[in-house]
């Protein structure tokens, strides 16, 4: 497996894109709603909060695919950061893997809070308590 030199080190080359669309939601959100994000889990609230505006507002999923997919790779950042999970990829879909070995998808959980039916927050919350933490 090829690795990939970020600002945490080497990783796998399965975290290239997310860490590339995490990164730009962070800029996006600093440059226009500035909103800072610091890859904390509290940062979460923020972002369920941006998604839950754009619903609200009505702007179709075709025009916000990809923040979204954004908004769900900075989630997967931060819980790669706090557990010290990686990012796995096969047929274009991108999911974390924590070390006690579960799956977690957070760009999925973007779409499902754009629905209205998902936290980003929540499932970090779930990602990092993990069983038996």
């Amino acid at each position: 497996m090829t690795d990939v030199m970020t600002a945490r080190g080497a990783r796998p080359r399965a975290a290239a894109q997310p860490v590339r669309w995490a990164a730009d939601a962070v800029a996006m959100m600093r440059e226009g709603a500035r909103v800072r994000l610091d890859y904390s889990a509290q940062s979460l609230w923020r972002v369920d909060r941006m998604i839950e505006e754009i619903r609200r507002e009505g702007a179709p999923y075709a025009a916000v695919e990809s923040e979204l997919r954004g908004f769900g790779a900075y989630a997967g950042e931060v819980i790669a950061w706090h557990t010290g999970a990686e990012w796995w990829a096969t047929g274009g879909e991108h999911w974390v893997r924590t070390p006690e070995g579960r799956l977690w998808d957070p760009i999925d959980e973007a779409r499902r809070c754009f629905g209205g039916h998902g936290s980003l927050r929540l499932l970090c919350r779930d990602a990092v308590n993990g069983p038996g933490r």
